[in-house]
């Protein structure tokens, strides 16, 4: 009952900020910066269309609702490499770890890079360029604990280190991330979520880059003076979902009172509340065998554009898709998982996402 009561408690706050503080509001899109907070750099949830808020568990848990970390059972590793929004010639390269820690803790670490190529240098007297090349870096290092306090409820809270530069400017910055996690039913096939992300403090550029120097015409006097940036705030969200597994002919093992079977259905659901763009529902379905092969999708809505891609505020359409292929090494319990994933996207050429994942 107390656990009740925790549960209810953290939902009504939740859905408290959400009015309040987190409504969306598509005129403030472009006023945030750091928008790169947004993307989920795994591939699994991506294919799901991040619906599974309630569900993800592991590194995969660390961009949805850390409260899933605490799930790791040992070690778990992870690579993943994005081709983003197909003709950009962007590519993230993603790389995470986690270890469990005594019986309840789990200590999670991750690095998303973003590579934008070559971009030309442009100036007011070249703008065609032709003066060299510069390639802006983007680069989240993420520190995550998660903890399992009770059979039912699991939370965590995560760092998130922020750096983005080019040659002669930069910015750095922290932003935190905190998730709380309940499971209930049989064979805790039910599973509730909530998730705050990307909450710090505002940001601001600096460097060289924001200096320029000034010539007095009448005395020749040259003299440099430093611009300041403006400061901009990071794209805070709110996740709630929930999420239910369906067994397909299901068998009660007598010994364990656990229900197993061969095949299973995940039905997901979540809403994301965002500060700067509008809000999203998302739904995902995943159908599992054997815990060895998985196939999802998942579809996101945006508040008042419903299903017409044409009044979106993302480069995405809404559908994305994904499969897993899961092999076990050995008699310990050790894993290795292929994972593929496709997001649909308006002007682009979808987004495409692979990566591979070992369980000691």
């Amino acid at each position: 009952m107390k656990n009740v009561k925790i549960l209810i408690t953290l939902f009504l706050a939740g859905f408290t900020a959400s009015q309040n503080a987190f409504a969306g509001n598509e005129n403030r899109a472009g006023e945030a910066g750091s928008s790169q907070l947004l993307i989920n750099p795994w591939v699994r949830s991506v294919g799901f269309g991040g619906a599974n808020t309630a569900s993800a568990i592991g590194l995969e848990a660390m961009n949805l609702n850390v409260a899933g970390l605490a799930f790791t059972t040992k070690t778990e590793a992870m690579v993943t490499h994005k081709n983003w929004l197909v003709g950009s010639d962007t590519k993230i390269n993603s790389f995470g770890i986690s270890q469990k820690l005594g019986e309840t803790g789990v200590l999670g670490i991750a690095v998303m890079s973003m590579d934008f190529g070559d971009i030309d240098i442009t100036t007011v007297n070249l703008p065609e360029g032709g003066v060299g090349t510069f390639s802006p870096s983007y680069l989240n290092f993420d520190v995550a604990y998660a903890k399992l306090f009770s059979n039912s409820i699991s939370g965590g809270f995560v760092l998130r280190v922020i750096n983005e530069s080019i040659s002669n400017i930069d910015t750095r910055g922290v932003a935190f991330n905190a998730g709380v996690k309940y499971v209930t039913g049989e064979n805790d096939r039910i599973k509730f979520g909530i998730s705050l992300n990307n909450v710090g403090p505002s940001l601001q550029s600096s460097g060289e880059g924001l200096s320029f120097t000034n010539v007095d015409i009448k005395t020749g006097v040259t003299a440099t003076q430093q611009r300041k940036s403006a400061s901009y705030q990071l794209p805070s969200s709110l996740n709630i979902g929930a999420t239910y597994d369906f067994y397909i002919a299901p068998v009660k093992d007598s010994s364990s009172n656990q229900i197993k079977a061969d095949h299973r259905v995940t039905v997901a659901g979540n809403f994301t509340a965002n500060s700067f763009t509008k809000d999203q529902y998302r739904v995902g379905l995943e159908y599992g065998f054997r815990n060895l092969f998985m196939l999802r999708a998942g579809y996101v809505l945006e508040s008042t554009t419903w299903f017409d891609s044409t009044l979106r505020t993302t480069a995405f359409t809404g559908p994305s898709f994904g499969a897993s292929v899961i092999a076990p090494l050995g008699k310990n319990g050790t894993t290795f998982g292929l994972h593929y994933a496709y997001e649909m996207t308006e002007r682009f050429s979808g987004s495409h996402s692979i990566g591979i994942r070992l369980d000691l």
